[in-house]
């Protein structure tokens, strides 16, 4: 249908969608527990290495003082003999002492500067060389030991405890050392199971300090979240003052910059409001005078035979229709806004007979225009529909839509007023077969003086005075296609009861 110029308010989401405050900005929360947990994670590594380190160097202890002793056992197993030694050494005590193939242990008797005595020849000297070492003092060492397996020959990481003993006649002293080694593999495996044992309660004390902070963060926050949901659940048009009293003094200092913007912003729509009331107001009387003499110049042009004249004074009628048709417009919107509406009383009253109504009255206009205006017969008869809001509005906004479907539906159109009942709703229906709106339309002209025709001599604010009043009635509205060709409005209102 070609369309009268209708509109509505700016949409909610629209004015969310604002520079500075997009969905790609970054998050406070997530800013601050990242900067939080993050310092956690690297103290729980370095406590880890830390531990680590420790667990080696307590481990490295206890096989030393193994190592020690053990040397010293296999030093007495070496007795001086005159000028030789005895080696008491069974084969017994060997085995035991190679029992474990996955903890080796490796030992040397030698008498320096390299005659070997006993064990495995393949033991490797502390590095540097000591040059005089201390008798019956263990030095201790890490080394690699070759071993013959049937894969070939492979390096055996050791630790090394080497034992200078004195033996021999007093006269001629001699040196005797003991080496003894163990692999390293059961001082890995111990560091390893000391890290574990520390590092599972430390992970699940980082973990319960993670959750900690993260409830102390939400917690700090939720001043801000109540602060953004206050805004965003507002219409567009409520500019009353934010309170939240027991917020932080970081986030009343916000509440409080932002009341004194919507202070701002109110006086500066009040004053708006009431220029457009005002002017309305003092235009209206002097419109309805110009139209009562254009009319009678109209009448009296039409007794003349001056054609040129007579087209001027319809012009002018024409126009002064159209000025007049505006200013009540005007005072219906101002009427239906939200400070208004509110002072206006709310009662119960029933939809079916007030479109009922509205469908008589405008009855013999639709006539004038060539239109067939009624309800729908197949309808059942009067179900009262009872709701709640201001009648005076509504019956307003139900004039507005037969208007509308009269003034743009086209002579010889049918237009059909209906009011039902639909889940927990009372619908008003107003379809009409004309040209219909293209579907890109139906939203667009719901705003204030957009219209998607220049035909007719509408203002483009019909639909924006409907949507206006029916929202504040906790409705809807909405525009939806006919077929074959038409348009169909529909009104929603809940059900009272």
């Amino acid at each position: 249908m070609s369309a009268p110029r209708w509109t509505s308010r700016l949409p909610l989401g629209a004015l969310r969608r604002v520079p500075g405050l997009t969905p790609g900005t970054r998050s406070l929360h997530r800013h601050l527990l990242l900067w939080l947990l993050l310092p956690q994670l690297v103290l729980w590594l370095a406590a880890a290495i830390f531990t680590y380190d420790l667990a080696d160097t307590y481990a490295n202890r206890a096989i030393d003082a193994s190592l020690s002793t053990a040397s010293r056992a296999l030093a007495r197993q070496v007795k001086p003999s005159g000028s030789g030694l005895l080696i008491d050494f069974p084969r017994a005590a060997q085995d035991i002492i190679e029992a474990d193939p996955d903890d080796r242990v490796y030992y040397m008797v030698s008498t320096p500067p390299g005659e070997f005595i006993l064990g495995n020849n393949q033991m490797p000297q502390p590095m540097p060389p000591i040059a005089e070492p201390r008798l019956g003092q263990p030095y201790m060492y890490d080394a690699k030991v070759r071993e013959l397996t049937q894969y070939g020959h492979r390096d055996v990481d050791v630790r090394v405890v080497a034992l200078y003993l004195a033996y021999g006649e007093p006269g001629k002293p001699q040196r005797m050392l003991v080496q003894v080694a163990r692999s390293r593999a059961s001082r890995e495996v111990l560091a390893r199971q000391i890290l574990i044992d520390t590092a599972l309660p430390l992970s699940g004390l980082i973990v319960l300090m993670s959750i900690i902070v993260w409830g102390g963060i939400r917690g700090g926050l939720a001043p801000l979240a109540r602060l953004r949901s206050v805004v965003e659940s507002r219409a567009p048009n409520d500019l009353a003052p934010i309170r939240l009293e027991a917020a932080p003094e970081e986030v009343r200092s916000l509440a409080i910059a932002l009341n004194a913007l919507l202070a701002e912003v109110r006086e500066s729509v009040d004053t708006q409001k009431r220029f457009i009331s005002d002017a309305a107001h003092q235009l209206r009387t002097p419109l309805a005078g110009l139209k009562s003499q254009t009319e009678l110049a109209l009448a009296s042009a039409a007794l003349g035979a001056d054609p040129e004249l007579h087209a001027r004074l319809r012009r002018v009628h024409e126009s002064a229709t159209r000025s007049a048709h505006l200013v009540s417009q005007l005072l219906t919107l101002a009427r239906a806004e939200p400070e208004a509406a509110m002072a206006q009383a709310r009662t119960c009253f029933d939809l079916q007979r007030l479109a009922r109504e509205v469908a008589a009255e405008q009855v013999p206009r639709a006539l004038a225009a060539g239109i067939d205006l009624g309800g729908d017969d197949t309808e059942p008869g009067e179900t009262p529909l009872p709701v709640l809001g201001n009648a005076m509005l509504i019956r307003e906004a139900l004039i507005n839509l037969v208007d509308n479907a009269i003034r743009y539906a086209g002579r010889g159109a049918s237009i059909t007023v209906t009011a039902k009942a639909q889940g927990g709703d009372a619908v008003v229906c107003v379809e009409d077969n004309g040209p219909g709106v293209q579907e890109a339309d139906r939203e667009r002209v719901f705003q204030r003086f957009v219209r998607a025709t220049h035909e007719g001599n509408g203002c483009g604010l019909g639909l924006a005075i409907v949507k206006e009043i029916v929202e504040r009635s906790q409705g809807s509205v909405v525009l939806e296609a006919v077929q074959p060709h038409g348009l169909r409005a529909v009104v929603r209102l809940p059900l009272v009861g």
